[in-house]
């Protein structure tokens, strides 16, 4: 997968997912909902306008890029984890 940042505002990023894989997305995007301190995650993979997925994300508290690392980390080290526990 490769990331790129389209869009940067003061609360908000929109990336561009190039060969999104789904397995990667999918605990990305649920970590990033349960985040209080997210507003808005949207992942928009169909849309006539748009060669390559984007995922845009706006935080109510601190950055997106920050909420975005915290989930990256927090889905890490869950399979971090279940790797150990075998």
């Amino acid at each position: 997968m490769e990331l790129n940042l389209v869009e940067r505002t003061t609360d908000t990023v929109t990336i561009r997912i190039r060969d999104a894989n789904m397995t990667l997305i999918t605990p990305l995007l649920s970590k990033l909902s349960d985040d209080v301190n997210v507003s808005i995650v949207r992942y928009v993979d169909h849309h006539p306008e748009l060669e390559d997925p984007v995922l845009i994300v706006s935080a109510r508290k601190g950055t997106p890029e920050e909420a975005i690392k915290k989930a990256a980390k927090g889905i890490s080290d869950y399979y971090s984890s279940l790797a150990i526990s075998k």
